[in-house]
This record gives C-alpha cells, sequence and structure tokens, in this order.
C-alpha cells in the first residue's frame, strides 16, 4: 500500500482545523507535501501558486462551499485537469451525483480513512 509520494503536492480544503491537520499528518508520513487552505476562496488564492497534483475538498463550507469550489477549478483552463476529491460528512446520493455534475473526480465519505486518501490519491494521480 505504501506508494512512493515524494514531491506530490496535495492540497486539503476544509473549513475544520481537526480535519486538516488530520490529513496533513496521515498525507506527510507517506511523503507528500501538503497545502491546506480554509475555504474556497483561500484555495483558489493557494493553487496558482503551488499548483497542486490533487485536492480534497470539503463540501460544507462557509462563503464558497465544495461545489463551487471544485466548478471553479474544473472551470479554469489551467487548474481543469487537477484531480478534486470531495469530501463530506453525508453519505448521500444526491450529494455524489451533485459532486460529479460540478466535477469531481471522486467522493469520499467522513472520517475517511488512511486508506481511502492514499488510495484516492493512488487511483488519481498517475
Amino acid at each position: 500500500m505504501e506508494g512512493n509520494f515524494e514531491n506530490l503536492k496535495v492540497m486539503v480544503i476544509d473549513d475544520s482545523k481537526t480535519i486538516r491537520r488530520t490529513a496533513e499528518t496521515l498525507l506527510k508520513k507517506v511523503g507528500c507535501e501538503v497545502i491546506t487552505a480554509t475555504d474556497g476562496f483561500d484555495a483558489l488564492a493557494k493553487i496558482a501558486d503551488t499548483k497542486p497534483n490533487i485536492i480534497f475538498v470539503d463540501i460544507m463550507m462557509p462563503r464558497l462551499d465544495g461545489y463551487q469550489t471544485c466548478a471553479l477549478i474544473k472551470n479554469n483552463s489551467e487548474f481543469k485537469q487537477i484531480p478534486v476529491i470531495m469530501l463530506s460528512s453525508k453519505d448521500g446520493l444526491f450529494d455524489k451525483a451533485k459532486g460529479r455534475i460540478v466535477g469531481s473526480d471522486e467522493y469520499l465519505t467522513k472520517p475517511f480513512s488512511k486508506n481511502e486518501l492514499i488510495g484516492a490519491i493512488e487511483a488519481h494521480v498517475g
């Protein structure tokens, strides 16, 4: 399971400090460089500078939710090839469908496991 993720840049967008810290800890252990953002606006400002290889985005966020953030990323010609993985505390079909509509590449339900995070990265970052 332990792939080599050296130099892989992963962005985690979540308004929860706990989730950001959990994801960051798990990902750093396997060698990823982690960029965190507290919401969609924060993320969009950082994407251009950091050029992440993959983005995990929480759905429920103030100001700009995960669907809006994903749509903005996917509508930008410079960033649209970056895989976007939605994170949600709800495991609803409606949410998954809505995630697909805005262009997300995968949908993980919180609490996610280390294997789910790593699996998503392996699936989407060749």
